[in-house]
């Protein structure tokens, strides 16, 4: 994978501009003079061109700070990230710092020891400037932290047309399956599908669905980690689930995160599913739609069935093999800087909500126009991704479970959703040998 150089580098005033505002969140430590050339290498499957522009003033402002330091960034894929890390950690040649994966990979990598403490960056970024419990699904092992939040997501909100709810008679957006059933036959139609649910082998299908399961009142694991997947409640959010397909477009069955956003975002679907990157998409690119927008929390079989958010926690780690560990731990507390680290989060507003409390409070990320026009839906999203969870940590009853990251990249969850709802084969035979497969992963050393 060869390094990707953006664009040139940040002035040098602007630099210092960011150093001062740096002040107010954490006190970066000593300036590092490196002897020779140091080349700090990040990875992360996060890159549209707004971000890189964020990461680019992140990398400049920090080389400013640091003689004969240079930092590239590296992109990764949502897909890809485990193989690709796979062969890094096998063949020692590891990027310096990740970000933006899913906290279930982080205590894979932490459990199997590739990951460096990251007790030091947190400090150096300030344990006090975090949301209160922000870290605590990074404690895999007490006191020990395999890395820390870049940021929170609350990724199966529901995304609603409400120009098409008027148009077509729907009053309020619903809040139980049954009134979600009844909603996709009146705003299907004339072109427009239901909903851009996805169906294919792949990472989308696993963790949305896992939803789905707690949407029934359902589990994939018992608090104690046993295997709880082959229950009536995943019977029943795999029924949900194929009553849900007539409303779906054909290609969903091969759909992931990209095409399930791209489906709504076009104006093909009158509902969405995922997080807060829908509000900058609509705006750029269908703003047409723009003013019709909305979102809620999914709904669940039953309104006595609480509301389960999918957070996958987007984190930053360190790899333990990493060279130059004291310039790696120093741009990794950098990346926090409120310069970069507002622009990061403005790139798409609402995507990735901040960690750090006081990055919330501050005017320059508060002024922002997605963020002023929609602060109803970004408020909503964020509340709920403070509940959130995800299959490392379902529940605050949950003992963690360093397998998660396995199980989803195993694709034995989707594979299941395709077996019963697109090979229509008997639920009870896939379930079982689902809840067999899973096991198995959970047993292997």
């Amino acid at each position: 994978m060869s390094p990707r150089r953006l664009t040139p580098a940040v002035p040098r005033r602007a630099v210092l501009g960011g150093l001062a505002a740096g002040a107010a969140v954490a006190a970066m430590p000593r300036r590092i003079v490196a002897q020779d050339k140091v080349t700090i290498r990040w990875w992360s499957p996060q890159s549209s061109p707004e971000q890189l522009a964020a990461y680019e003033t992140q990398m400049r402002n920090f080389e400013a700070l640091h003689e004969n330091v240079e930092v590239v960034f590296e992109k990764t894929s949502d897909e890809g990230y485990a193989p690709q890390l796979a062969a890094a950690f096998a063949s020692g040649e590891v990027p310096n710092v990740v970000t933006h994966l899913p906290s279930f990979a982080v205590s894979n990598y932490w459990r199997n020891g590739l990951l460096e403490p990251f007790n030091d960056v947190i400090e150096m970024i300030g344990p006090d400037k975090f949301y209160e419990g922000a870290n605590d699904i990074y404690e895999v092992d007490p006191g020990q932290y395999a890395g820390t939040g870049i940021g929170n997501s609350a990724a199966n909100m529901m995304w609603l047309r409400t120009d098409l709810m008027e148009e077509r008679g729907v009053e309020a957006p619903p809040r139980t399956w049954d009134e979600m059933l009844a909603a996709m036959e009146k705003l299907q139609g004339g072109g427009i599908y239901g909903a851009p649910l996805p169906y294919g082998r792949n990472s989308m299908t696993t963790l949305i669905f896992i939803g789905f399961i707690h949407g029934a009142g359902g589990m994939v694991f018992n608090p104690d980690l046993s295997v709880a997947i082959d229950s009536p409640e995943t019977r029943d959010a795999l029924e949900f689930y194929k009553a849900m397909r007539q409303y779906c477009p054909p290609g969903a069955t091969n759909y992931s995160w990209g095409d399930s956003l791209t489906a709504f975002v076009s104006g093909a679907c009158a509902t969405g599913i995922y997080t807060g990157r829908v509000l900058i998409n609509v705006n750029t690119q269908n703003p047409d739609i723009a003013d019709h927008v909305t979102c809620v929390r999914y709904p669940t079989k039953s309104a006595d069935i609480d509301f389960w958010t999918f957070n996958d926690f987007p984190s930053v780690f360190i790899p333990k093999a990493a060279p130059n560990m004291e310039e790696t731990k120093q741009f990794a507390a950098f990346l926090f800087d409120p310069e970069g680290y507002i622009q990061q989060l403005h790139a798409a507003p609402g995507h990735v909500l901040p960690v750090l409390q006081t990055i919330s409070a501050m005017p320059e990320y508060q002024n922002n126009p997605i963020i002023e026009k929609y602060s109803e839906e970004v408020d909503k999203m964020a509340a709920a991704a403070a509940n959130g969870f995800n299959l490392g940590w379902e529940s605050r009853e949950h003992q963690p479970n360093a397998k998660a990251g396995e199980i989803v990249n195993s694709n034995v969850i989707s594979e299941m959703v395709q077996r019963v709802v697109l090979n229509d084969e008997n639920a009870d035979t896939v379930l079982s040998e689902t809840a067999t497969r899973i096991e198995e992963i959970m047993n292997a050393n």
